[in-house]
């Protein structure tokens, strides 16, 4: 599979069929992990070009990676007026943080980006990636411009992690942590003892 066709493809996806499907939080996280994990089987590559191996180097260097925005988010908890600039979520955050950034976000990005898409493509990998997230920006108001400009850097960012490791692990760890963490400080921001403490 070429990048561009690749790339049509993830894009496609995430724009066009995943929001037309117009499913639940909890089955649209199922259904996105399952596309990536489709496409890596259809992938035809090794596990070795996929990094699915190396998993000790992979947690190492995930777990080194994840700790900067946990200490990132702690920073923000304990100075009020960043605090003040998260914005607030009534989502569950138990579902966010179980169920719908490790699988419908995490493994199907990283399947899709990190293994697939960096064995084909390492410099499209993370444009394609800012792509991907047109839809999420526009769905949450957000700049489109800014937000997939912002995810390329990230992506940037996930696939030197996936290559320094050899492991999608390590960009998986991180992209957790990064996601979970503001989770967590959107769901702060709602709660009552967050608005007695904070």
């Amino acid at each position: 599979m070429t990048p561009l066709v690749l790339g049509a493809v993830t894009t496609a996806w995430s724009t066009v069929v995943l929001p037309a499907l117009r499913l639940t939080d909890r089955r649209r996280a199922v259904v996105n992990a399952a596309f990536g994990i489709g496409l890596t089987r259809a992938s035809g590559l090794t596990a070795v070009e996929l990094g699915l191996t190396r998993w000790r180097s992979g947690l190492w260097w995930g777990l080194g990676a994840a700790a900067v925005p946990v200490v990132g988010a702690a920073v923000v908890v304990s100075v009020p007026a960043l605090a003040q600039r998260v914005r607030p979520s009534d989502d569950d955050l138990a579902e966010w943080v179980l169920l719908r950034i490790p699988v419908g976000t995490v493994v199907a990005e990283e399947l899709a980006f990190r293994c697939v898409f960096d064995a084909v493509s390492p410099t499209g990998s993370p444009i394609f990636f800012g792509l991907w997230h047109i839809h999420p920006a526009r769905a949450a108001g957000d700049s489109v411009l800014g937000t997939v400009v912002g995810t390329t850097l990230a992506g940037v960012v996930f696939s030197w992690l996936r290559r320094r490791s050899g492991s999608v692990l390590a960009p998986g760890l991180l992209h957790y942590a990064v996601n979970a963490s503001g989770a967590v400080l959107a769901a702060r921001r709602t709660s009552p003892a967050a608005t007695v403490l904070g």
